[in-house]
């Protein structure tokens, strides 16, 4: 049998993917060529506009890969990395695919960072699940010190693996609401992209229903547990000025507003995302 092109053969996996739901269809059809053929989605589009062919092994392969996505298996799953910001990193079963919003939460952490005073400013993240927060702020901040946990036994190694040798990223397996007790009254940031989902509110999606690990999603009847655990631990890590950033639903800022002003926060800000929808909440340690 010939080769195919490779027009052909992403053409036909980006109308199956939209058959089966898939919100990306021609992109997630693209990343999936690029996986077979080691190549950069850029590099695949150059190859379909050129009328490239594909060999007949890698077009089976790139079948069996659609299957696989067309079941609503999620595409990192599959290509087994997530990109973010600057980093990829490894991703798998057990572990929360970091998602882009985030991407832009955590410059908030990022900035109070590179605006501190202090020589090497600590900055935590609470709840790491990929690692993908600590990372940011220890590679883009070099001379802080990170310091980031995750309880989850399924997700622990995935953080183990994307952080292995980041020489100023410190990372444990424990609860984060005993944490680094060493670092009270010391942290410039402290930054959580908690479980927010109320458990009642099963997500819609397959990729997150089936997919993303119940701990990194559920929080609680209103999804808010979790939030009420970091204000009072943040309060504690935080030195005077210091800075919380908590990542959260789109209905969830007043309410976490409120949480944290009853607690003692001052200046409880929320802020919106790329999509103009409230994502995170920022509030200042008196």
């Amino acid at each position: 049998m010939p080769d195919i092109s490779l027009a052909s053969a992403v053409h036909a996996a980006a109308r199956r993917l939209a058959e089966a739901g898939v919100s990306d269809p021609v992109v997630d059809a693209e990343l999936l060529a690029g996986h077979v053929l080691g190549s950069r989605r850029g590099e695949v589009q150059a190859a379909v506009i050129r009328g490239d062919a594909i060999a007949e092994d890698s077009a089976a392969a790139l079948d069996a890969l659609v299957t696989r996505r067309a079941a609503r298996e999620p595409l990192q799953h599959i290509t087994g990395t997530a990109p973010f910001r600057h980093l990829e990193l490894a991703v798998g079963p057990g572990v929360f695919v970091p998602r882009p919003e985030t991407e832009t939460v955590v410059q908030y952490a990022i900035d109070a960072l590179l605006g501190s005073a202090h020589p090497e400013p600590i900055g935590i993240d609470l709840g790491t699940g990929s690692g993908a927060i600590a990372l940011a702020m220890a590679t883009e901040v070099p001379h802080s010190k990170i310091f980031a946990t995750e309880l989850s036994p399924d997700a622990y190694p995935w953080a183990v693996r994307n952080t292995q040798g980041i020489a100023n990223l410190t990372l444990v397996n424990e609860d984060l609401a005993q944490a680094f007790g060493e670092l009270d009254g010391t942290a410039s940031v402290v930054i959580s992209n908690p479980p927010y989902v109320p458990d009642a509110a099963i997500p819609r999606d397959p990729e997150v229903r089936l997919y993303d690990p119940s701990m990194a999603l559920y929080g609680g009847e209103d999804g808010l547990d979790i939030v009420r655990v970091l204000s009072v631990r943040a309060l504690e890590l935080l030195h005077p000025g210091g800075l919380l950033v908590i990542e959260h639903g789109e209905l969830q800022g007043e309410e976490i507003r409120s949480i944290l002003t009853q607690d003692g926060w001052r200046a409880a800000s929320t802020h919106r995302d790329l999509t103009l929808r409230d994502r995170a909440t920022t509030a200042l340690r008196p």
